[in-house]
């Protein structure tokens, strides 16, 4: 469904109404049938068990919300794939430590896919987009490997525990979530849908600074990383209080252009002006 529904946005566009509800369509399947849902937020806010209906609710507006964070962020060459390599990745290493080979093959079997796909994606000669078609398949895919890393039971692994999974995961997608979010006040703000198009996306601000596609890519994909690491660092705090931690840290996320824009200011106006012979 998602596939096939990208597949006719790419070709002849799809109002958001229809765009959603195909999403929504595709989602409910999936938690009906393979009651793939999350189950639990692990002591998050105080949360364990989940009553079924708020489940499936909070379940589904997870699995809309990050497949329209990964169609969002599909503005550059080689952004959304190289993000969704870095998710897939860390996914699938726990996959694998937990011995779920189904989904550590799935984890790695995208891997494979998207780094054969950089390659045409990033080439100035035989260019590759990816297009709706593949990134509301990619948001679909990571948001199944999400739930089920959430519904992983690591307290009896014996090769690691992972008290903070919902953390985790928010750190994992935490350059689409901010994106997102950013882009959707914005939009509200200027009382637009916000899903209109707009060069407002954090990848847009950077490349006005004149930073490159491969260059602006690198430097998110690293920022991420970095929020990854930080959220494994802390695992042994209070699950609140990592929450905490890295809500306050995705935010400097966008303020990276921002900073990045001043600074190049700063330098221009302390390089002097040469006077001609």
């Amino acid at each position: 469904i998602m596939f096939f529904l990208g597949v006719k946005d790419d070709l002849i566009g799809i109002s958001p109404r229809k765009k959603f509800i195909g999403q929504a369509l595709a989602a409910v399947l999936v938690i009906l049938i393979t009651d793939v849902r999350i189950h639990n937020l692990d002591g998050l806010f105080g949360i364990w068990e989940l009553p079924y209906i708020v489940s499936v609710l909070i379940s589904l507006l997870f699995f809309v919300f990050i497949i329209n964070a990964f169609n969002l962020i599909d503005g550059i060459d080689g952004l959304a794939g190289t993000i969704a390599i870095i998710a897939s990745t860390v996914f699938g290493f726990f996959f694998l430590l937990q011995g779920d080979h189904l989904l550590m093959l799935i984890s790695f079997i995208l891997v494979g896919a998207l780094l054969a796909f950089l390659r045409f994606n990033f080439s100035e000669k035989n260019k590759l987009f990816m297009g709706d078609s593949g990134s509301l398949f990619i948001g679909f895919l990571l948001t199944y490997q999400s739930i089920c890393f959430l519904g992983m039971n690591t307290a009896e692994s014996i090769w690691f525990t992972m008290p903070n999974k919902p953390v985790l995961i928010l750190a994992i997608l935490s350059f689409p979530i901010l994106d997102t979010f950013r882009v959707f006040i914005i939009r509200i703000k200027q009382k637009r849908s916000p899903f209109s198009a707009d060069k407002n996306h954090i990848h847009h601000r950077l490349m006005c600074l004149g930073i490159s596609h491969k260059q602006c890519t690198l430097m998110l994909a690293l920022v991420n990383v970095f929020v990854i690491v930080v959220a494994f660092l802390i695992r042994d705090l209070n699950i609140n209080t990592q929450f905490l931690i890295i809500a306050t840290l995705i935010p400097v996320l966008g303020l990276l252009p921002c900073l990045l824009g001043r600074e190049k200011g700063r330098i221009k106006l302390q390089v002097p002006k040469l006077s001609r012979a």
